[in-house]
């Protein structure tokens, strides 16, 4: 199924944004009357009949609207940009098709990448939104200091990756169902232990993720992957 992105729709009528249409009409070569499956970002998916084929006025009338399937559970992840912005763009990539509802990005006391384009992370969390059909974005959040990030109110259950010896609880014996979940990651020289005694002074656990030493976005990816499994 092909999938169209549309976060402006009101109304019974709307206008497909520029960049979907040019796609739709010059592309995909749809025309009047002709049906298409539109997502909003925010649930909702839409069967809607191609009124004027225009690719950059493509007038859409709403046929049916159905919402996506709501999960029990929420998965935040708050992970620091690794210095390959390649590597954290694969991340948001492959954690939306998992399935996940939130993205922080922080900067630690070892982080190598201070700043962040969102745009381009954005376009790439809507491309795996429509690829893995799902038709809720997750929020993304501005790049913020560990602190700050500290400082939010997070309701639910919270975990830091810090691997050590005295460490062994795992992830997946941690986490209960359906609850929400904040995981901290940290960069490619991990935590500071100043940023370990900060996390847990804020309610986070300590977590391992397996016994391999893993690449900050692998270990990102694998802690939405067991989210996901163990509520599946």
């Amino acid at each position: 199924m092909q999938l169209f992105y549309e976060p402006n729709i009101t109304g019974d009528q709307f206008l497909l944004n520029e960049d979907e249409a040019r796609h739709c009409i010059k592309v995909l070569r749809k025309k009047a009357d002709d049906l298409i499956n539109i997502i909003d970002g925010q649930g909702n998916f839409y069967v809607c009949e191609i009124k004027e084929a225009h690719s950059k006025k493509c007038l859409l009338a709403i046929k049916e609207k159905s919402p996506e399937e709501k999960r029990a559970y929420n998965i935040h992840l708050a992970i620091a940009p690794t210095k390959n912005i390649d590597r954290i763009e694969w991340l948001v990539e492959k954690a939306v098709e998992i399935g996940i509802d939130e993205l922080s990005f922080v900067i630690c006391q070892n982080s190598e990448r201070q700043q962040l384009k969102l745009d381009r992370v954005e376009k790439k969390a809507i491309s795996a939104m429509k690829q893995s059909l799902k038709a809720s974005l997750p929020k993304i959040n501005p790049i913020t200091k560990f602190s700050d990030f500290l400082k939010a109110d997070l309701t639910g259950q919270k975990f830091i990756g810090y691997v050590d010896s005295t460490n062994p609880l795992h992830l997946k014996e941690a986490a209960s169902k359906n609850d929400r979940y904040h995981v901290l990651i940290g960069p490619e020289g991990d935590f500071s232990n100043t940023e370990l005694l900060e996390a847990e002074k804020a309610g986070f656990k300590k977590i391992s993720l397996g016994k391999s030493r893993l690449r900050t976005e692998t270990a990102g990816l694998v802690a939405c992957h067991i989210l996901n499994l163990i509520n599946d």
